[in-house]
This record gives C-alpha cells, structure tokens and sequence, in this order.
C-alpha cells in the first residue's frame, strides 16, 4: 500500500465511524487513539534507547 491509498484508507475508516457516532464520542474515541499512539511511540523509543545501551 503506497501512501496515497493509506490515507485514502484512513479517511475512509475515519468517515465511517463518524458516521455512526456522536460528537461526543467521536471526541472520546479521538482522545483514546491519541493516548495509544502516543503510548506505542513512548515505548519504540525506549526499546531503541535500552538496546543501544546494551551495545
């Protein structure tokens, strides 16, 4: 998948759940996959920090 079908693909799925929610929880959802990415990216960099340091 390029990256013009990626975000194609993301808008899609963005527009579908927005579809069948309400603002309110679109806005929750929204802060939760915010939280997650921001988790994932918290612990791809201390694996990379830990395993430079065991080298």
């Amino acid at each position: 998948m390029n990256a013009c079908e990626l975000t194609a693909a993301v808008t899609a799925i963005a527009n579908t759940i927005a579809c069948r929610l309400n603002d309110d929880e679109i806005a929750v959802l929204s802060a939760l996959l915010v939280q997650l990415g921001d988790t994932l990216a918290l612990i791809a960099v201390q694996r990379d920090v830990c395993c430079k340091k065991k080298e």
